[in-house]
This record gives C-alpha cells, structure tokens and sequence, in this order.
C-alpha cells in the first residue's frame, strides 16, 4: 500500500507557522515511506476563505519547498460529492433527517447541563422517518453503545465511548456538508492512508471513523502532533512571536533554518541540532514524535539561522541577502571590498534584513550615532581621537594586522584600556559599538574615509 499523507489548510489567513510544521511532518513521512504528499484547500467556509490567502498557502509550500506531489484541490468545488455521500447514507438508513429547531436545541441542551450530563443531541427525531425540506439537517446514525478504537502513532490506542458522541450533522439545513462529511470523504476520494494533524483534531477522529465506517471506507492511520506553545505554554499566538511564515521570510530567515527549527517541535534524535531537509527525512521516525506541547524559541531560531547562514558559500550568501540590501536602496556593487565586507558581516546579525540594516555605514556612511554609545565612549574622547588621527594620517599599510598592531602600540603607550581605544573609532566609523575587529574595520572602510569620519566625529563633539 502506498503511502499517502496531506495537509489541509483553510484559507482563512496567510500560513501560519503551526501549519508550516504539519506538513513539514506530513512532507516528510511521506518521501521516507516513498509515498504521496497532497494538499487539499478546505474553503467551504465562504465568508472567511479567500483566494488571497489561499494563494499565500500554496506559494509558501512550494517557496520552502513542500510541493505537493498533485495538484490541490478545492472542497468548493466539490459539494455533489459530499452530497451523493450524504444520500447513500440516508438510502442506506445510516442518517435521517432531524426539523428540531434551534430554540428546542438550546433548551435541551441547558435542561442537560444544569442536570450535570454533557450537553448533546437526544436523538428526537431519529425514528421518525422525516423527509427533507428546507427546515431539516441529516443527521449520521452514530451507535449509541460500544467504542470507538483509534491508533495513534504518537499517542498509542485512544478509546472513545460512543454514548458520548451524538447523531452529527452532516448536511446543514440549505443542503450545505459540514466539515467532517467533507474530511472524509475527501481523504477516500484522495487514497490518504495517513492523517498527520494538531492534537486538537483528537476530538474529530472518532466522529469522522464513523462516517468512515459508514460509508464502508478503509481505516486510516493517524498521528496527532503536539501544538506549537508560546513560552507561557499556551497556543503560540502573535503575543509571543510573529505566527506567519511569510513574516519570517520577509525577515531574512532561509527556509532550511525555518524547517530545522519546526523539525525540532516535537521530533528529535540524537545531538545533532543542525541539519536539512534531506536528513529529516533520512532520520525521521513517526513513532519518535513526542505527545508534550511543543514550545517555539525564537532566538533557537535565531541561532540555527545563522549557523545555516554560515554554512552557504559566499556567493549564494550574496543572491539571499541582494533583495534585503535593494529594499533600503543599496547597490551591493558599490563597495570596493565587497567580498571582504560580507565575509566579515555575515554573522553580525541572525537574520538577513538585520545584517542588510547593519551594513548600511559601509555604504551609505554614517548619518547619526548610538546616543549610549556617545555617552559612554565618545563624549570624552576628543584627545583620543585627535591623537590617534595623527598616527592614522601618517600610517600607509592599510591593512588589518598592520592597523591593529598601530592600535596595540598605541594603547600600550598611552596607558588607555582597548574600549578607549577602540570604540570611539569604532562609533566613528559605523555610528554604534558593533562592528569586526577594528583593524578590519578600518580596512574595509578605507583610509581616506576611514580619516574623513574620525575627523566628522571629532567635530560632533567638539
């Protein structure tokens, strides 16, 4: 039996990070098992789903590399589907229509709760042999006794007590199918095998095995993934971090660092922390997934970006950082130590924008300074400044060690510490305390210019 896994979005907001992770996990145990990865668009709720937004989905997936295996398909445009589904059941005596109205239902179900039962459908009009009109649901004919046995490859064997489940609606009122209708048959209609989704589909399963066995469907197998926590422990929401992969994207994290940190929500073997796609899917095991709510880190993020910013060559570094650098006006051809520049810059921040924004100086000059960083370095380094400008002016090998060792001599003989030293240079040259060592700096930004802003600095604080 072939292997075949799906993600099913609604397109009711752009992709959320939570759902990168599912069919991440749903991606991945199907290339293991050399199987089928699918993607279905659950856009039956027509008031909130947009094209918008399942355009956002699907570009995503394929933008970070979890295409589908076939084209994706649409619940709108399969509603005689569902329907003709709904019939047999309904010819087979396995639903019925129900006409109980919406105040009748609000009360039954109070009546219950205040005598301490769940509140659920008492199954009124069940032998009534109703016939359909526009005031009437179909309801399933759930068993009202025995169990329902789920297996779970995260969890093991869940039972579900079918006193517990009433008769579901699966046709609405205007003839419209609910969504477990839907699920069902669509994951029929598709060969799905396995169903790899939140915990919180935990609920749904036993109600959708029914409708399965109802319609005399095969049985699936199921994995029911950790939620993806805050580190409050609560559902992560955009009060913790930004939730949208596209976010991230515009942020400057590269795909693989996003799919190794989503990896690590919920699955891990051994230490290695740094891996990609291809390893996930040689190394993942389903049964390994844990049950415990998975946190997201943002700053294990931040580390994993940037240790897989470190590990591309220099020239796909430069075709992943061109787009950030354009979108604040920077030609990365106008340095004339470029390669020199990014090598040293390349690990200076944890994400692309961030490292774009930090090499803004080197280009553009420096057009104010890090008011804390005055304050403490600056303010009281018009001697400094003045003396090591003299030294500067008459210094004609331009070069990191040559530079630095000029700066060493210096401090030796003046008595000063190397912050003194070296940070109001530093704010000079760049407007903040950040930059590669110092002699670097001054390498990369040049003599003259490197004498043009010591000299500008000088006079800011004078």
């Amino acid at each position: 039996m072939k292997v075949v896994t799906r993600f099913a979005p609604s397109p009711t907001g752009t992709l959320h990070i939570g759902g990168v992770r599912t069919a991440l996990f749903n991606y991945v145990y199907a290339k293991k098992m050399n199987g089928l990865f699918l993607v279905r668009i659950e856009d039956t709720d027509r008031e909130r789903s947009t094209k918008e937004f399942e355009k956002n989905i699907l570009d995503s997936l394929n933008l970070i590399g979890l295409s589908p295996d076939l084209e994706p398909i649409n619940q709108s445009n399969r509603t005689e589907i569902y329907t003709k589904a709904a019939q047999n059941l309904f010819d087979e005596g396995k639903a019925y229509y129900c006409n109980c109205t919406k105040e009748r239902l609000d009360e039954m179900r109070a009546e219950q709760q205040a005598n301490g039962k769940k509140p659920q459908y008492d199954g009124k009009c069940r032998d009534l042999n109703l016939k359909k009109s526009e005031n009437t649901v179909l309801r399933l004919k759930t068993p009202s006794s025995g169990q329902v046995i789920m297996k779970d490859f995260v969890r093991g064997e869940i039972s579900f007590n079918n006193e517990e489940l009433d008769d579901l609606i699966i046709l609405r009122s205007d003839g419209t199918p609910t969504y477990h209708l839907c699920n069902v048959v669509d994951d029929f209609e598709q060969n799905v095998t396995t169903v790899i989704r939140g915990e919180d589909h935990i609920s749904n399963t036993p109600r959708q095995i029914h409708i399965q066995k109802a319609l005399g469907y095969p049985e699936l197998e199921y994995a029911h993934l950790p939620l993806v926590l805050g580190a409050d422990k609560k559902r992560l929401s955009k009060r913790h971090a930004a939730t949208s992969l596209e976010e991230y994207k515009n942020e400057g994290y590269l795909d693989s660092a996003i799919l190794n940190t989503l990896a690590r929500l919920g699955w891990s073997k051994g230490e290695k922390e740094v891996f990609y796609l291809e390893d996930l899917i040689r190394d993942f095991e389903i049964t390994e997934i844990q049950k415990a709510g998975a946190i997201f880190d943002k700053t294990k993020l931040d580390w994993l970006n940037s240790q897989h910013l470190a590990n591309i060559g220099l020239d796909e570094f430069k075709l992943h950082l061109k787009p950030f650098l354009d979108s604040i006006d920077i030609d990365m051809n106008d340095h004339e130590r470029l390669d020199l520049l990014l090598t040293a810059m390349r690990s200076s921040e944890t994400n692309l924008s961030s490292i774009a924004k930090a090499l803004k100086p080197y280009f553009k000059g420096v057009d104010s300074y890090d008011e804390k960083a005055v304050k403490k370095f600056l303010l009281e380094s018009n001697e400094t400044l003045s003396s090591l400008i003299l030294l500067l002016e008459d210094h004609d090998e331009w070069n990191e060690s040559s530079l630095d060792l000029l700066l060493k001599n210096f401090q030796d003989n003046s008595g000063l510490s190397t912050p003194k030293v070296n940070q109001p240079i530093r704010i000079a040259l760049t407007g903040s305390t950040k930059s590669p060592s110092l002699g670097l700096t001054l390498e990369i930004v040049g003599k003259n210019e490197s004498l043009k802003r010591m000299k500008a600095a000088l006079d800011f604080i004078s």
